[in-house]
This record gives structure tokens, C-alpha cells and sequence, in this order.
């Protein structure tokens, strides 16, 4: 028996789990084959050792993962097709979003970190963590995932004039939206709620000690530990140590994320140039090809000659686009290194069964 999804079911799912037209017609269309007839939609809400968490309008299922062979890049925030009477994932809806990094240390691949986000929190403070080259990072990630940044600074009400990091942190893209808040103050976090309606997915990144676990429990989610920041550096410990999604009071959904230390870019230069397009703008150059490194006649440089431009944004743009071409290029590398070793161990396989049949008594 396969369950049909009537509109005040699909509506309820809508505003509560984030299951929007662009999954509502995958799901559709899949469920008419009958391969997936008995088969009803479920949300990635929490990722541990033993199997997946989701969340559908059946309510809450653990799926072990035992039954998740075949989805080994599950993230938080997918959206799964699950056979209703064993629950095992059938189907995989396509990503409206995906967040996603080079992986951390010498491995050479991509991972990710959640998916389909509407809205991707950009938490720092105003202390020593402000740092603007990582929030650089931030944005260009999220630029290039298609996902709606929001820069959130903290620790507004310890500061004599948190407007001033503000006024930094816009400076770092055009139309970028930043609010300094209380991470402690429900009042304060106000402005906040216009990106919290029903339905709508939000994540936060940021480096440990900035307030995130405090941003979520002012907000409504689940409580977790909140470590104390060292009062010599103003970095904290980790409190969180896995992603997971939590449903809040406004209807929302949020996906709350361990400090991620290493943040090296994997995708294209998408996200680098949609941050950085002052500098485009500056880019009367006498040659077209000008790299803005040096060159005679460069508009880029004249800019910050004139002061119209930061030196160190455009060495900020230069580092982190070196950096995702360097990625880019090893991860094509890899991924022709693969093709090439199926290839061959294709060649060996196929040569060991000629050799077989030709030992074979005639």
C-alpha cells in the first residue's frame, strides 16, 4: 500500500520540514513509477556511526546503516525516498543546495557538509575572532553553493562599538547583510527572525567560541554545553561534534555545525567573483588578460593607489582564487587518475576471462 501525499499533507510538510515544490515535483514524479509507488518522502535531520535520523510525516525514524549501503554521501538537510514498510532509502532527491569544502588534510576529494540551505549564518564576533579574510571565505563558499549569506556578530553587547565591525564585515561584499546581536538576548536576535519563517532552512558556520550553541539555544533550539572563551586569545572550545537539525519555535529549520578549522574552497571561481566584484569594477586594465598582479596600466591598481580599493582585499581575492584553481585542478587530476585505474582494471578483468575461456577444453 503506497502512501498518497494529499495537499494538506504536502502543505503541512511545506511550512514544517522544508519539503518545497522543487523536491514536492522529484518526489512526484518518482512515486508515479512503480519502483518508488510505496515509497513517501523523509528529511536527513541528524548523521551518527549507527545510521541516519529522519523526519517525515510519520514522524521521527532512526535508519541504521545497515540499509544505507548504497547512499554512502548522505548529509544533513537531504531529502530521501523511503520504502514505507522496511523504511530503507530507495531514491536520493536532487540537492537545491549543497555546502561543500575541499576535505580537510592531504585527501584529495570533496565533502560535504549539508544540503538544500536557504539561508547560511555567518557567525563571528566582535572581539579578536573578527577576521576578515575567514569571513571571506564564508561568503565565497556560500556564494557559490547559490545559498543567501547572513553575517551574524556577536558579542555586540561586550564591545563600545560593535557598529564598527559591522561596518567592516559590509565591506566585504556588495548587498552583504550583516547584524550585530547578543547571542544571549532573545530582544536582541529580533532582526534576526525575518530569515526564520516556517519552512525555511538555515545553517551556521563559524570557528569555535563565537557563540553559535548560545545564537541556538537563544533561538529555541535544543540546549547544548556552552565552553568558556580563553580570556588570551578569545577562541572557546568545542561544544558541538556533529551536525545535526533542529526544528524552532518560528517553523524553521536550523542545521548547527562543529567549528570547522580548515575551510579550503572546492568549487568554481563563481563564489570568488561574486564577493569580490569591486574589483571587477576597477578592472580598466590596459591588457585584457591583466592578472591585477603588477602589470603596467592596471585599473586595479590605480584603485588602490586612488584609495578606492583595500590592498588587502585584493590580496585576500588572489590568495583564495590561487587556492580553489590549485584544489580544482587536483581534484580533475583525481578524478582522471580513477578513470584511468577502472579502465585498466577493466582490461586486466576482461583479459583474465579470454584467458580462461582459452584454457578451457575445446
Amino acid at each position: 500500500m503506497s502512501i498518497r501525499v494529499d495537499d494538506n499533507v504536502m502543505e503541512e510538510m511545506i511550512t514544517r520540514l522544508g519539503f518545497k515544490p522543487f523536491f514536492q515535483q522529484q518526489a512526484s514524479s518518482a512515486m508515479a513509477d512503480a519502483s518508488h509507488a510505496n515509497s513517501y518522502p523523509a528529511r536527513v535531520a541528524g548523521i551518527e556511526r549507527s545510521g541516519i535520523t529522519v523526519w517525515s510525516m510519520l514522524g521521527e525514524r532512526h535508519v541504521p546503516s545497515s540499509i544505507l549501503t548504497r547512499f554512502d554521501d548522505i548529509v544533513v538537510g537531504d531529502w530521501l525516498l523511503l520504502d514505507r514498510d522496511v523504511h530503507r532509502p530507495l531514491l536520493r532527491l536532487q540537492r537545491q543546495t549543497l555546502l561543500a569544502r575541499k576535505a580537510p588534510g592531504p585527501k584529495v576529494d570533496t565533502q560535504a557538509i549539508a544540503a538544500n540551505i536557504d539561508t547560511l549564518l555567518i557567525v563571528s564576533s566582535c572581539n579578536l575572532d573578527f577576521n576578515p579574510a575567514r569571513l571571506e571565505r564564508y561568503l565565497s563558499l556560500a556564494l557559490a553553493a547559490g545559498i543567501m549569506p547572513l553575517i551574524v556578530l556577536t558579542k555586540a553587547d561586550l564591545e563600545e562599538d560593535p557598529d564598527e565591525y559591522r561596518q567592516a564585515a559590509q565591506k566585504l561584499g556588495s548587498g552583504i547583510v550583516v547584524e550585530t546581536v547578543d547571542a544571549r538576548s532573545i530582544n536582541s536576535l529580533d532582526r534576526l527572525l525575518a530569515w526564520f519563517s516556517p519552512g525555511e532552512t538555515l545553517a551556521m558556520v563559524g570557528s569555535s567560541g563565537v557563540g553559535k550553541t548560545t545564537l541556538a539555544n537563544t533561538l529555541g533550539a535544543p540546549l547544548a554545553a556552552v565552553g568558556a572563551i580563553r580570556e588570551a586569545d578569545h577562541k572557546g572550545r568545542h561544544t558541538t561534534t556533529a551536525r545535526s537539525m533542529h526544528r524552532l519555535p518560528s517553523g524553521a529549520l536550523l542545521i548547527d555545525n562543529p567549528g570547522i578549522r580548515e575551510l579550503q574552497l572546492a568549487g568554481g571561481d563563481e563564489g570568488i567573483n561574486a564577493l569580490f566584484d569591486d574589483i571587477a569594477a576597477f578592472a580598466d586594465c590596459r591588457f585584457a588578460n591583466c592578472s591585477h598582479s603588477g602589470e603596467p596600466g592596471c585599473g586595479v591598481q590605480r584603485a588602490i593607489d586612488d584609495g578606492n580599493l583595500d590592498a588587502r582585499r585584493l590580496a585576500s581575492y588572489h590568495k583564495l582564487l590561487a587556492e580553489q584553481r590549485r584544489n580544482s585542478e587536483t581534484l580533475a587530476e583525481k578524478r582522471k587518475r580513477d578513470r584511468e585505474t577502472g579502465k585498466l582494471y577493466k582490461r586486466i578483468v576482461e583479459g583474465k576471462a579470454v584467458h580462461r575461456r582459452n584454457r578451457q577444453p575445446g
